[in-house]
């Protein structure tokens, strides 16, 4: 599942050096800020979002409730006042429906669950129809002989039974049947959803193809194992047939239910990752988010003995072969789309039977991880025609349905939400298409950011094909900056961040990160004319020559690629980045910017110390500081937006420079390829030859690092990185 993984955008394998205490910072000297007042901003600020349709809305549904990595929510058979959300790492909660909202704990399986890879945790849960009489709960979750230290031996999917204890607060703990545990020969593609059909009564799993990339095990379409399908099993049994060895029975009408040619279990085949799916509580029809490999996503209707192609084919187009791919027997999906506009995982929903909504009757939604784009499709037309219902700032984990039939949607990043109707009328505007109109440059002066904007620099800078950057950030008047616990700056509404990218000291592009007031976070990128007197929006993916050289001007969405939600959005901007002196223009002072910055009072909170006793990442060029201080120092800077808890890609390490190697997931790792080098590993101590990391530094085209909008090899980030692969002798 992408995403949890987030999900693959395109693969982007680094590593993490061992362990690095963060050095103090050099001493400011006297005259601490560098500023002497806060700048006032009244021009540089984020605008409404042009909506072309907001005739729906998300509404909190547990304001002032957040949740850490949620995956799910649901209602149990038979109750309205509360809801159950799922936790990735493995607790379940209860919130109240009515009156204030509480949280409060229903079970918790961290002890048990793995939750170490973004695609790895508790990813499903069901309640029994009859679970007000019998309190039987099914989880799915994965887990390995050492879960602790994440990623352990053995990693493997389990689909359990436990019983609630009395009053059905709580789950029993000692109450675990485990019905199914399922090898998975890599920590991605778990898939993981488990559903029961709402008349027949039989459970039904989902597995993903049992992950790396394009299926190398051809797992999908080989009826014999359980990976690439959807499960269908008879979980009503006795404790006389429980104990006799019977943990589920087989369904009659299972294609296979002899066991002949295939696993009498399966009900259907061809599966590459089923994140999300649900069945139509009028029709009883399966309706399947499927999550694509590096092209296109789709929208199956799952029916009995169904193949649904993968991997023989990517949606409706041919991935093994490439082409002139089999496709007799294989049912085509209802809707596919393109990894077009930051699209990159599909996430699977509820076909609409409530009555808030009700020109939503019985049409079948469902949304984008990476987008947050919710659509809708009619149920009874043949070859439906997507309607975008709306746009959200939202990483959408999962939908939910409660008792009423209205649909929740989970926001990844900790929050869950209502689908409403707004009743509103488009709102908003374009941004300016000269970026002499956008109030963040003088407008008689393009070239010179308005005086609202405060300048900074970072220590570590992400590699940008040797062009030389400006960077800037301006936040509305009366706000200010608040920061996560990780140092990172969580800016408010309304934010804006300016870059200037400069080849030889010329303007060729400036880039500008707004936070606009609904939440959402969008990025426009302005290409400078050949006078230097404006830059002009560009409003698709552009790729130039620049004096010879390749470069890429990004498309709006193409900046979430990077820009991610558990990043926080704004890369650079965080306590190790930006401690350190800069030379403030305005004064003719040099000075510490994170000094200042408290000083003229951006913070919503004081520093918690003086900036020589806060983190700071070194330059990765300056040899003062250690190998691995300096290696640790470039992958974060240029892989830890994506490479970290929930940051979106199937590469599950964490390359955040406070993470140890030991704790990365990086080393002597296979994970999700070799490119072709027999025994590579992400990184193999003292062999960069054999690790993906060096590799794919060192590659343009597919499989490159980064991988977008870089057409030039960081030759001095690579021999770093190299010659830190050859110091280390072994994995911590």
């Amino acid at each position: 599942m992408k995403q949890i993984a987030i999900f693959s955008i395109l693969l982007l394998l680094v590593a993490c050096s061992k362990g690095v205490t963060y050095s103090p910072a050099p001493s400011v000297g006297s005259g601490v800020s560098g500023l002497d007042t806060r700048p006032a901003n009244p021009l540089c600020v984020a605008p409404a979002r042009q909506l072309q349709n907001v005739l729906y809305a998300l509404t909190d549904a547990f304001p002032g409730v957040t949740f850490s990595s949620p995956v799910l929510v649901l209602q149990a058979p038979g109750e309205t006042n509360r809801m159950f959300v799922v936790e990735q790492s493995g607790q379940i909660f209860t919130v109240n429906t009515s009156g204030t909202a509480v949280k409060t704990l229903f079970a918790d399986l961290r002890n048990i669950v793995d939750s170490g890879p973004n695609e790895a945790g508790l990813l499903g849960m069901a309640f029994h129809p009859k679970f007000a009489s019998n309190g039987f709960v099914f989880v799915s979750y994965t887990t390995s002989d050492n879960p602790v230290a994440e990623n352990g031996p053995n990693f493997r999917s389990r689909i359990s039974r436990f019983t609630a204890v009395t009053d059905h607060n709580s789950l029993d703990m000692a109450s675990e049947r485990n019905l199914i545990t399922l090898s998975q020969p890599f920590v991605n593609h778990n898939g993981g959803h488990i559903v029961f059909h709402p008349t027949e009564g039989y459970l039904y799993i989902g597995f993903g193809d049992g992950g790396d990339g394009g299926d190398p095990g051809n797992r999908a379409q080989t009826s014999t194992v359980m990976l690439g399908k959807i499960l269908r099993i008879d979980v009503n049994v006795t404790d006389t047939e429980w104990n006799a060895g019977t943990h589920y029975k087989i369904p009659a009408d299972n294609p296979y239910a002899s066991g002949v040619n295939g696993l009498p279990e399966v009900y259907a085949l061809g599966m590459r990752n089923p994140w999300r799916w649900s069945f139509d509580r009028q029709t009883g029809e399966l309706w399947a988010g499927d999550v694509g490999q590096d092209m296109w996503e789709e929208i199956d209707k799952i029916t009995l003995g169904g193949n649904y192609g993968w991997r023989l084919r990517e949606g409706l187009h041919c991935y093994n072969p490439s082409s002139g791919c089999q496709t007799t027997g294989l049912i085509d999906p209802v809707v596919e789309y393109a990894h077009a506009s930051g699209r990159c995982s599909v996430t699977g929903g509820h076909v609409y039977r409530g009555n808030s909504n009700t020109a939503l009757r019985g049409q079948y939604l469902y949304g984008d991880y990476c987008t947050g784009e919710i659509w809708s499709i009619p149920t009874a037309t043949a070859n439906p025609a997507p309607q975008l219902l709306l746009d959200s700032p939202y990483t959408i984990s999962s939908f939910g349905e409660d008792a009423a039939g209205e649909i929740y949607v989970v926001h990844h990043g900790g929050r869950v939400y209502r689908l409403t109707a707004s009743g509103g009328t488009p709102v908003g505007s374009p941004v300016p298409t000269q970026l002499s109109q956008t109030g963040c440059v003088v407008s008689g002066n393009p070239k010179q950011a308005a005086s609202g904007l405060v300048p900074y620099d970072i220590n570590s800078p992400f590699w940008s094909d040797g062009f030389t950057k400006e960077r800037f950030f301006a936040i509305p008047d009366g706000s200010t900056i608040a920061r996560t616990s990780e140092g990172r700056f969580d800016f408010p509404a309304g934010s804006v961040l300016m870059k200037n990218f400069r080849q030889n000291g010329t303007l060729i592009e400036t880039r500008l990160l707004m936070h606009h007031p609904d939440g959402a976070w969008e990025g426009y990128s302005y290409e400078w004319n050949a006078g230097q007197t404006d830059a002009t929006l560009v409003t698709a993916t552009t790729t130039k020559s620049v004096n010879g050289q390749t470069w890429t001007f990004p498309e709006s969405a193409d900046c979430l690629r990077c820009h991610t939600d558990s990043a926080v959005f704004a890369l650079g901007p965080e306590i190790a980045q930006l401690n350190r002196n800069f030379y403030y223009p305005s004064t003719g002072r040099t000075r510490n910017q994170l000094a200042t910055l408290d000083a003229v009072h951006l913070f919503a909170s004081s520093l918690p110390a003086a900036p020589a006793s806060l983190a700071n990442l070194p330059s990765p060029s300056d040899t003062s500081r250690t190998l691995s201080e300096r290696a640790r120092s470039y992958l974060h800077a240029n892989c830890s937006n994506c490479h970290r808890p929930g940051g979106g890609t199937p590469a599950s390490i964490d390359l955040r420079y406070g993470t140890a190697l030991s704790s990365s997931g990086a080393c002597n790792s296979p994970l999700l390829g070799d490119l072709g080098v027999t025994g590579a590993n992400i990184i193999t101590p003292g062999n960069p030859s054999a690790s993906v990391v060096y590799l794919r530094m060192n590659k343009r085209g597919a499989d490159q690092m980064p991988p977008f909008a870089s057409a030039l090899v960081d030759t001095d980030g690579a021999a770093l990185i190299s010659s830190w692969i050859q110091s280390l002798s072994s994995c911590p």
